[in-house]
C-alpha cells in the first residue's frame, strides 16, 4: 500500500482532461488498495485552504498564487505562498504521503516542488502537453512558470508525459535527452452507452475546446470540399470557446449554412453518446500532445480521423485504428473524410479495431504502469536538494 497525493492543475467539479484523468486515476489507486488525497488548487481563489470529500476521497484545495509580470505584484504573493506552503506542510503530516504526484505542470507543480525539497518526499511529474497546448501560452509569458517547471524537473525522482512528443518538448525545459517514462493517458471503459439505433441523421463529430488549436475551422474547411458528395451527412462541433463566432461565420462563407451545427459543452454522458451515433469522430487538432478524444472515439466502436501532429502518431495505427493526416492540407482532410463517410465496411472495420485496442487503455493498465513508478521512487534515495537560484513563491 502506498500514500499518493494527487497533485492536479485542477480538479472536479472543474471541467477538462486533467480533472477527469486524475478522478479516475485517483479511484483505480484506492480501488488497488493504496491510499490517495486530492491536493489542488481553490476553484475560486479563495483565501484560504478548503477541505471536502468527493467521490469518498479527501480533496484539499489551497490557494497557489504566483507571482505575475508586474514587480507591484511579487509581494502579497509571496505572503500568500508562504501560508499555502504551511498548509501543505501541514496537510503532509496528517496525511504523511509516500509520494507527491503532479498531473500538469502549472502553480501546483511549484508547490509541490518545494514541499518535495523541505519534507525528503519522492516527487514524479507528470507533463500533459501543458508547455504547448495552455490556451494562453502561459509557457511563453511567465518567466517564473518557466523557471518552476525547470526547478520541478530537477528535482523529481521520475517523469512521465502522455506521449514521447511531450518528453521531447519538455528537453528544452531541463529534462535530460534518454530520460522520463511514456505512460499514455487512459479512459474509464464503463462509460459505453447502447448501440446506435438505425435511422438517425449522419454526422461527423468534432469535439472539445472551441480554441484555434484544436482546429475546427481546418475540419469546416475539410467537410466543405466533400460535402456536396455527401448530402445526407452534417458536421457537429461541440464544446464551448472563444472561436465559436469564428467558427459559425466560416460555415457561412463555405457555404454550409445549416450543416454544421455547434451543439455547446456536452457532459460525459452525452459526449459517449453523440460519439456512438456518428459516422466519425474527426480531432483535426494544429497540436495534439496525447488526444482523448482518439480513445474515446475507441471506445464508441466509431473509426476516428485524427491530426498527425504530436502524440496521436506513437499509438494510432493509421488505416487500422485509425486516419491520421495533416490538417493544415484541407485536400487531405477532405480525402479521409470522404474515404470513411463513403464506405461502410471500412468504417465498421476500424471501428471494431479501435474498439480492441482501447482495452489496453483502460484505468486498471495505466494505473498500474504509475503504481510500478511509485514502488520504484520510494525504494530510490531521495534527490538532491534543488541547488542553484532559489525560486521564491
Amino acid at each position: 500500500m502506498t500514500r499518493i497525493a494527487l497533485l492536479p492543475s485542477a480538479y472536479p467539479p472543474s471541467l477538462g482532461g486533467v480533472e477527469e484523468l486524475t478522478r479516475h486515476l485517483a479511484l483505480t489507486l484506492r480501488a488497488a488498495g493504496d491510499e490517495v488525497e486530492i491536493w489542488t488548487s481553490c476553484i475560486d481563489h479563495g483565501e484560504g485552504t478548503e477541505v471536502s470529500w468527493q467521490d469518498g476521497i479527501l480533496v484539499r484545495r489551497f490557494p497557489m498564487p504566483l507571482p505575475g509580470a508586474r514587480p507591484g505584484s511579487w509581494p502579497p504573493v509571496a505572503s500568500d505562498g508562504r501560508r499555502t506552503l504551511v498548509d501543505l506542510r501541514r496537510a503532509a503530516e496528517e496525511f504523511r504521503p509516500d509520494v507527491l504526484h503532479v498531473q500538469c505542470f502549472g502553480p501546483n507543480g511549484a508547490y509541490a516542488t518545494a514541499l518535495s525539497r523541505w519534507r525528503r518526499i519522492p516527487l514524479v511529474v507528470t507533463l500533459q502537453g501543458e508547455t504547448v497546448m495552455d490556451d494562453a501560452d502561459i509557457y511563453q509569458e511567465s518567466h517564473t512558470l518557466r523557471a518552476a517547471l525547470r526547478a520541478g524537473l530537477r528535482q523529481a525522482s521520475a517523469v512521465t508525459g502522455c506521449s514521447r512528443f511531450t518528453l521531447d518538448d519538455a528537453r528544452r525545459f531541463g529534462l535530460p535527452a534518454e530520460t522520463g517514462e511514456i505512460v499514455f493517458n487512459g479512459v474509464a471503459l464503463d462509460e459505453t452507452p447502447a448501440p446506435r439505433v438505425g435511422g438517425d441523421q449522419r454526422y461527423v463529430l468534432g469535439i472539445g475546446r472551441v480554441v484555434d488549436k484544436k482546429g475546427f475551422d481546418l475540419l469546416i474547411r475539410g467537410f466543405a470540399r466533400i460535402a456536396d458528395r455527401h448530402m445526407d451527412v452534417e458536421l457537429r462541433i461541440g464544446g464551448s470557446g472563444p472561436a465559436l463566432g469564428e467558427l459559425a461565420r466560416l460555415a457561412e462563407a463555405t457555404g454550409l449554412g445549416a450543416r454544421v451545427r455547434f451543439i455547446g459543452r456536452q457532459d460525459r454522458a452525452e459526449v459517449a453518446v453523440l460519439m456512438a451515433g456518428a459516422d466519425c469522430v474527426a480531432m483535426p487538432s494544429r497540436l495534439e500532445p496525447f488526444g482523448i478524444v482518439v480513445l474515446e472515439g475507441w471506445r464508441a466502436g466509431t473509426p476516428v480521423l485524427c491530426t498527425s501532429y504530436g502524440g496521436p502518431p506513437e499509438f494510432v495505427d493509421d488505416g487500422v485504428t485509425g486516419l491520421l493526416v495533416d490538417p493544415f492540407d484541407t485536400d487531405a482532410v477532405a480525402t479521409a473524410l470522404d474515404r470513411l463517410l463513403g464506405d461502410a465496411a471500412l468504417r465498421r472495420s476500424m471501428g471494431a479495431a479501435g474498439a480492441a485496442r482501447v482495452r489496453g487503455f483502460g484505468w486498471p493498465v495505466i494505473a498500474e504502469q504509475y503504481r510500478s513508478i511509485y514502488r520504484s521512487v520510494r525504494a530510490a534515495p531521495a534527490p538532491e536538494s534543488v541547488r542553484g537560484r532559489r525560486m521564491d513563491l
